[in-house]
């Protein structure tokens, strides 16, 4: 039987870093289902689902938790497989973008109003960047969500629009 295992990964960035988790994988024939990686403030930062086969797992666990002396954090948690926590009631998938000023909880705000939706953040990818042409920061955050399927998107666009000066908000229907 095999199970599914997920894996986030943080450490000092360097070349090598997601091929030693991958040679780590191949001695216990496990393999790499999904990831997301990335470089931020000069860190590695990942998380990664794989499936191995149980009599496997604890092995494989302990060579993981070997990288740490090569400065890997690993933390590991045993997956759902499938048993995925389904929304009760009928809903809908969401894309939002939001484009504004770079300030001080504003993600958090507009967490809090979909939160007050029944809204799930299922990815959420955010960065500031320097707006061209002035030095200004611009804040981009950009999501897909779970809804419920009663949520009216023109409330919800019009209640993240209050949320800071020339926020620019898009929402609509995943395709």
């Amino acid at each position: 039987m095999n199970e599914s295992l997920v894996l986030t990964l943080v450490g000092p960035d360097k070349p090598g870093l997601v091929e030693q988790v991958s040679q780590a994988l191949v001695g216990y024939d496990a393999n790499w289902e999904q990831s997301s990686m990335s470089r931020l403030g000069g860190c590695f930062a990942g998380i990664l689902k794989i499936r191995v086969a149980s009599r496997l797992r604890d092995e494989l666990v302990e060579t993981l938790n070997q990288l740490e002396t090569q400065g890997l954090k690993v933390v590991i948690e045993s997956g759902l497989d499938g048993e995925r926590t389904e929304p009760t009631e009928p809903g809908v998938t969401l894309a939002l973008s939001l484009i504004g000023h770079d300030e001080p909880a504003l993600l958090s705000r507009a967490l809090s109003a979909l939160r007050a939706e029944g809204i799930n953040v299922e990815q959420l990818d955010t960065a500031v960047s320097s707006a061209p042409m002035s030095a200004e920061m611009i804040f981009k955050a950009s999501a897909d969500l779970w809804a419920p399927q009663a949520v009216d998107l023109d409330t919800l666009q019009s209640r993240l629009e209050t949320l800071a000066p020339n926020l620019i908000v898009e929402i609509a229907e995943a395709g």
